[in-house]
């Protein structure tokens, strides 16, 4: 069974659109109020929630950036067999 899923995922990431707006929540995501909610001295599993939030969302930030090289990639092949 091929999965036609994923293509199709990579495909909308190719985006200028999509690009844009993961830019954007980015900023958003590090910027004051969501800083402020996760800047809290309680810990989780024992450490600090700001830490777990920034390293989370950096790990986010790296799957994003391979899905977006994994779009690219696969538009090059994609335009060099029609050629």
């Amino acid at each position: 069974m091929e999965h036609k899923f994923l293509p199709r995922v990579l495909r909308h990431l190719n985006l200028k659109e999509t690009w844009v707006i993961f830019f954007i929540l980015g900023i958003i995501m590090m910027n004051f109020p969501f800083i402020h909610i996760f800047d809290n001295p309680i810990p989780i599993f024992g450490m600090p929630p700001l830490f777990i939030y920034l390293i989370i969302g950096w790990l986010l930030s790296i799957g994003i950036i391979y899905l977006f090289v994994k779009a690219i990639s696969l538009d090059e092949e994609g335009n060099g067999e029609n050629r």
